[in-house]
């Protein structure tokens, strides 16, 4: 039987990726927590915050974010739209991670090792803004098979970071 491993005991390689998280206008401290675990665990360059705030000081956020939010890079702007149009201007692939009528399955998701991409996902109950979603160059969702719509923002940004980093991952490793 295998014996569950420590933090220290790991061996995974640390691998940085020109990824941005932009969120906008994300509320749920939990939520906020999570992604900061997420961009940890996916070695993202940083996330922006819009809209809203986060609340650094709540203990949901901490607990949920297990220290992460001390060493991820986070920035936080007012406005969503000011800030996609200055991140596009500095060459980044904008993806909204959003169920559009024109949105392609985040599988299909094809990222070459030099581009630098910014990923959009939006308010836990409104999800991205119309302002932001006609910047961004292409919507992406997760194929879901159930009943409901809708998954909550901190997996669906899980599953779309895993997808997007092995994209990248594979056309580095051609």
């Amino acid at each position: 039987m295998s014996e569950q491993l420590s933090h220290t005991e790991t061996s995974f390689p640390q691998i940085n990726f020109p990824i941005i998280l932009l969120m906008d206008n994300i509320t749920g401290e939990a939520n906020i927590g999570s992604l900061f675990r997420l961009a940890d665990a996916f070695g993202i360059e940083k996330i922006v915050f819009c809209g809203t705030k986060p609340n650094l000081s709540s203990n949901r956020l901490k607990r949920t974010a297990r220290n992460t939010h001390n060493t991820v890079e986070h920035e936080f702007y007012e406005d969503s739209v000011e800030t996609v149009k200055s991140l596009l201007a500095q060459n980044y692939k904008s993806f909204a991670l959003e169920i559009t009528s024109g949105s392609s399955p985040i599988d299909e998701v094809k990222i070459s090792a030099d581009e630098k991409i910014l990923l959009v996902a939006g308010n836990e109950r409104h999800g991205v803004s119309n302002e932001v979603l006609e910047l961004c160059k292409a919507t992406h969702h997760i194929p879901m098979y159930g009943k409901n719509s809708s998954m909550n923002v901190a997996q669906s940004v899980g599953i779309a970071l895993y997808e997007i980093t092995n994209s990248i991952n594979k056309f580095r490793k051609k």
